[in-house]
């Protein structure tokens, strides 16, 4: 039998002041019912030759303050749970040889505190041979009350002694051990609400990491798509304003009006992260690549062809964020031609004749005369273009033309069969 927290070496901790209370509770409530005895037996003189307590007699005294000393004991239950339980014991087990007639049943009293307190606080399996101790002791002291005061014969007093044995020792044990239980069930509930919270966060944190990516991608295809004609425009302002001041104010106006367009965009895109903001933004699909389309044809020639013709608007039965993904691809590969081929001529071709996908191309030619400046862009557009492919499950591809230019072209697959597709079916 050995306690952790007395091992070799280790540090002796004070008692606590609850632990304290509850010993002094415990030593109190006793000696008040040892001095309530003879009152309770003038009551009832039916228990008069049962109960012989004369107070102020050696063996009162000596049991009293036995019973003190128990209480004494339960403030260092905390400490070392095991010795303590014995020692509690092992003192009511000494007071049966001296205890009045009829009283030794109130050394049980700090014994069951000190069961319970010993069982909350430490492991069962740690008590196990202190548990058996105070019960063989707690059996001693009863075998012995039994026969030395009550007159029992030694068959009747063992008996009797077991059953208080397992009472007084098995009965605060018991409800210990389903306290123990609940309270395990509540650490183990709030563990488990733990591990959700902290599921949650992290599920928090990658959409907000998700979130991050995208608005980086936004940005980017929105800058770049505006900033690249406006460098391209500066730099011809820089050109014409002495040789032909009409056509540098012109490109003045459109470096204005191309400002503008990226602060509105800009000023779209912050106010779809406010919840407070009643940012208006216009749905970016296939149906919009036209107005896309026009004004891109300030910085260069560009045609736009949309197949099979204007019957219908293109781009049915694929989804909004794959249509989105198609607009933003057709934006940067615009921005990438007006950046690295400035005043090449340029196609863009929406074909939407099959029913499983949309095909969208950008094709530019080569590069009249070479770029003006230099661009620190790392290619974070052609990542940003894979990146929104992958994610609505498009095929990307793009790479130089036979005749010197660049291509850029995206596969969209439907999500649903177009219903002009679905009646033409029905009709063959």
């Amino acid at each position: 039998m050995s306690d952790q927290s007395t091992a070799p070496g280790a540090p002796r901790r004070a008692p606590r002041r609850a632990d304290v209370a509850i010993g002094a509770a415990c030593a109190a409530s006793s000696v008040a019912l040892l001095l309530a005895v003879p009152v309770l037996v003038a009551a009832d003189p039916e228990a008069a030759g049962l109960v012989r307590v004369t107070p102020g007699e050696l063996g009162w005294w000596a049991f009293a303050a036995g019973l003190v000393l128990q209480g004494a004991l339960l403030a260092w239950v905390r400490t070392a749970p095991a010795t303590i339980l014995v020692a509690v014991a092992a003192v009511g087990a000494a007071l049966s040889w001296t205890a009045p007639a009829g009283v030794y049943g109130l050394t049980s009293v700090a014994v069951l505190a000190a069961v319970l307190l010993a069982a909350l606080r430490t492991p069962v399996g740690r008590l196990r041979t202190a548990l058996a101790g105070a019960a063989l002791l707690v059996l001693a002291g009863e075998v012995v009350d039994g026969v030395r005061a009550e007159g029992l014969t030694a068959v009747t007093a063992v008996l009797a002694a077991v059953v208080q044995s397992v009472a007084i020792v098995g009965g605060p044990l018991l409800v210990a051990l389903v306290v123990r239980a609940r309270r395990d069930v509540r650490e183990a509930r709030r563990a488990e609400q733990r591990a959700r919270s902290a599921e949650r966060d992290a599920l928090v944190q990658a959409a907000v990491a998700r979130e991050r990516t995208a608005m980086a991608r936004e940005l980017h295809d929105i800058a770049a798509h505006h900033l690249s004609g406006i460098a391209l425009m500066a730099a011809a302002i820089d050109r014409q304003i002495d040789t032909a001041p009409a056509r540098a104010h012109e490109a003045a106006r459109q470096v204005r009006a191309q400002s503008t367009a990226v602060l509105d965009d800009l000023r779209r895109l912050v106010g779809l992260l406010r919840d407070d903001a009643e940012a208006p933004r216009a749905v970016e699909s296939l149906a919009t690549v036209r107005e896309l389309v026009e004004r891109a044809r300030d910085r260069a020639p560009v045609e736009l062809r949309v197949l099979p013709g204007d019957r219908r608007a293109p781009g049915a039965g694929v989804g909004p964020l794959a249509q989105l993904a198609a607009y933003r691809t057709v934006q940067e590969a615009l921005a990438n031609a007006a950046l690295h081929a400035p005043g090449a001529a340029c196609v863009v071709e929406v074909d939407d004749t099959a029913d499983e996908r949309v095909v969208v191309r950008v094709v530019n030619a080569p590069a009249p005369a070479p770029a003006v400046g230099r661009t620190s862009a790392g290619g974070f557009g052609l990542r940003g273009m894979r990146e929104r492919a992958d994610l609505v499950g498009a095929d990307l591809r793009y790479g130089p033309t036979a005749a010197g230019g660049w291509e850029v072209r995206l596969d969209l697959p439907r999500e649903a069969r177009p219903s002009w597709a679905a009646a033409a079916g029905g009709r063959s």
